[in-house]
């Protein structure tokens, strides 16, 4: 097995590899998914080989796919999603061509049309050419394709000592069958098929040759699929389509909605939902929103959870689907190489070849400290919001294991944290949200020794006894409700203690293996707000801070204060900003009352979504906002991102101060603010136990008032606070 350095496991450092390609532009590149199939194109819709392609099962099947017409590369006109993310659609002319013998074609009068779009593992595209000219043509239009068949981790940049076998490509008639055999033994194949004869068919290109009467147009069919069916058409084509389009319509059904008095803030809260929509997965658990697109398109148990999280108030449902999954895939036995001991929560799945050899451990790898104390976390929010205990007793032998595992982990450490430390070196370093590898430091930049304690992990683990403890007491384990009570208690005394910096008037981002802080202001300590550990004074300054220039820049909180040694606002965890993380630093400002400040953070994080077609990415470099610029993109971001979507309805939460009790079936909403411009905003079809309601938020003066529409008998009354 070759040695593999988590750098290589970094987006970070992947481009560099991806054959010396130049960094893609995440403006530029546009993603479909169905299932465990995506495909990401450049805004022409072409496959280029550099990161992007067809995928199924973390392998890709199509790694280049170009079109030209007339021997040349179309100009671009412009490109676009559908509001429901299921077609892709790049509009194109043609330069000029010498189209002998006939007389030669000025620019501007053929209209290129390709629109793409994915269902049950195949891709449909449909290339449409309008001749407006004044006269019939006879036009050339060439498609060049191959599949490379490689692992996601070698398109990120993991090099192998050996590959499978690679067959010679088959030409029959109106398709080509492309094959490999992987050292795993699977064959693994992709056929493209084209509704038109090829004049000329080879194994990498099919050059057509197409009459276009003037003031007419003709279209060309394309299909991309592990199997060959029947010949690729309009009808097919168009039933793809609708089946695509009924099937994401029932996604987006689940919920609440949001719907406000701005235009533009709804197109951003809309393009958010419909981004979640095309991440969440059906799997027989129940729905899964996958991490992200291109590099992260599985299923990861932080990134689920904390997706779930940002979309509990609006969508339990997602949280039961997540639940449930991690639930099923908890781990059992003691296994270095994937880091797994018993009651230990999912990190990373993988299906591809190198994970089913184990070249790597992620196949399903359990490398993330952080990911058990969330997912009992989420259970009890789960409940909280929804009142359903029948699930929980349901989950709770799972929920005892995840606390086992906490408590064992605690007792090895004499301040009772949770640390980690990976057991092989095949690895990650680095296994708190911020995993690349020198995204854990000292004050001068000095990488620590292990076992690391993070300090918002011990904020989830005191959020996670504090849910296990109140589950508990509903269940009617009292003597259990009070063990966990005084397991919550300890470790917010055990951070208070340990990690505040006096000095800094901060939280220390960690303490390494000899106990000893590394005293670096980061946005790791935001999230014990969130959890609501800090005591009041403490998480006035903290927030205070979080709030100056040395970490918001104006579109977000920087994940570490400029004036920090390893600061790099171009970097991946080290002065970005991700915007799920400054969403969850909105929210736990909200849980102090500082409701103001996260109408700041919204409205930056607003205007970034704007700069980036109301598409927030992963992450994005942490430069201060000055008038008149955009904000900056990082590289190799993925786009879309499940958690960064769904902060813009964490944010909202926040600043609405909605809490909803599914036991006593109530609302509370304390000191509700509006986003800047908004004047009102509901909130539809909004489940409070078996009920539904609308709520509204008025602006009226300096205020904002909340008040119900009730669509069902019998539900507790709306509790304001102001």
């Amino acid at each position: 097995m070759a040695q593999l350095d988590e750098r290589q496991l970094d987006p970070a450092v992947a481009l560099a590899t991806l054959d010396d390609a130049p960094p893609r532009n995440p403006h530029r590149q546009f993603a479909l998914k169905h299932g465990d199939c995506f495909v990401v194109t450049n805004d022409r819709g072409d496959i280029q080989g550099r990161g992007d392609g067809l995928f199924r099962d973390d392998t890709r099947v199509l790694s280049l796919l170009r079109l030209t017409v007339g021997g040349r590369e179309p100009t671009l006109l412009g490109a676009s999603l559908s509001h429901d993310n299921i077609i892709f659609t790049a509009n194109l002319t043609n330069v000029p061509l010498e189209l002998e013998p006939a007389p030669p074609m000025p620019q501007g009068v053929l209209h290129i049309e390709r629109s793409c779009l994915l269902w049950d593992d195949r891709m449909f595209e449909r290339i449409r050419l309008s001749n407006y000219s004044d006269r019939d043509i006879q036009v050339p239009v060439a498609l060049e394709f191959d599949a490379d068949f490689r692992d996601m981790f070698e398109v990120r940049g993991t090099t192998r000592l050996k590959r499978g076998k690679t067959f010679a490509s088959e030409t029959s008639a109106g398709h080509v069958l492309l094959r490999y055999e992987g050292l795993d033994g699977v064959v693994r194949q992709s056929v493209i098929s084209f509704s038109e004869q090829p004049v000329q068919l080879s194994a990498t290109r099919a050059e057509f040759r197409l009459e276009l009467p003037r003031r007419d147009g003709r279209s060309l069919f394309v299909e991309v699929g592990a199997e060959h069916v029947d010949r690729p058409s309009r009808e097919r084509y168009r039933s793809a389509a609708a089946r695509a389009r009924w099937r994401m319509r029932a996604k987006s059904r689940h919920g609440a909605t949001l719907h406000s008095s701005g235009r533009v803030f709804n197109e951003w809260l809309s393009r958010a939902r419909a981004d979640i929509a095309l991440l969440t997965t059906e799997l027989p658990t129940g729905p899964y929103p996958y991490a992200g697109i291109p590099w992260f398109s599985t299923a990861f148990g932080r990134d689920g959870v904390i997706s779930a999280l940002q979309m509990l108030w609006l969508n339990p449902g997602l949280a039961k689907g997540v639940l449930a999954f991690l639930a099923q895939h908890q781990a059992t036995e003691t296994l270095p190489f994937s880091d797994s001991q018993p009651g230990k929560i999912m990190h990373e799945t993988r299906k591809g070849e190198m994970a089913v050899l184990s070249e790597l451990p992620f196949g399903r790898y359990y490398g993330g400290v952080d990911t058990t104390p969330l997912y009992v976390y989420l259970a009890s929010a789960y409940a909280r919001r929804t009142g359903d205990m029948a699930f929980i007793d349901g989950l709770w032998p799972s929920l005892c294991a995840a606390a086992g595992w906490i408590d064992a982990m605690s007792a090895l450490d004499e301040h009772g944290f949770v640390t980690y430390q990976r057991a092989a070196e095949s690895g990650l370093a680095n296994q708190g949200w911020k995993d690349s590898f020198d995204a854990v430091f000292h004050a001068d930049g000095r990488i620590p020794r292990g076992p690391i304690a993070l300090v918002e992990v011990q904020g989830y683990v005191f959020a996670a006894y504090r849910g296990l403890a109140e589950l508990a007491t509903i269940r009617g384990e009292t003597a259990l409700a009070q063990h966990w009570s005084d397991r919550a208690e300890r470790m917010r005394k055990s951070v208070e203690r340990h990690f505040w910096m006096d000095k800094r008037n901060f939280y220390a981002m960690a303490l390494d293996g000899d106990g000893k802080r590394c005293e670096v202001r980061a946005s790791n300590a935001s999230h014990l707000l969130y959890v609501e550990l800090p005591a009041p004074e403490r998480a006035r300054a903290l927030a205070d801070e979080l709030l100056t220039a040395s970490f918001h820049t104006g579109w977000g909180i920087r994940t570490l204060a400029d004036d920090e040694v390893p600061f790099n606002p171009m970097s991946y965890h080290n002065g970005s900003i991700w915007p799920h993380d400054t969403a969850i630093c909105g929210a736990g400002m909200a849980r102090y009352g500082a409701r103001d400040a996260v109408v700041r953070l919204m409205s930056g994080t607003f205007e970034a979504a704007v700069h980036f077609n109301m598409r927030l990415p992963e992450l994005f470099c942490g430069f201060t906002r000055s008038p008149g610029e955009a904000p900056v993109a990082y590289p190799v971001a993925c786009l879309p991102q499940a958690w960064s979507s769904g902060s813009a309805f964490m944010l909202m939460q926040a600043c609405l101060g909605i809490e909803i009790d599914g036991f006593r079936g109530e609302i509370r909403v304390t000191r509700p603010r509006l986003p800047i411009g908004i004047d009102h905003l509901s909130v539809r079809r909004l489940g409070v136990g078996n009920a539904e309601v609308d709520l509204h938020f008025q602006r009226v003066g300096d205020r904002v008032a909340a008040f119900l529409d009730s669509r069902d008998e019998g539900l507790a009354p709306l509790v304001v606070r102001s």
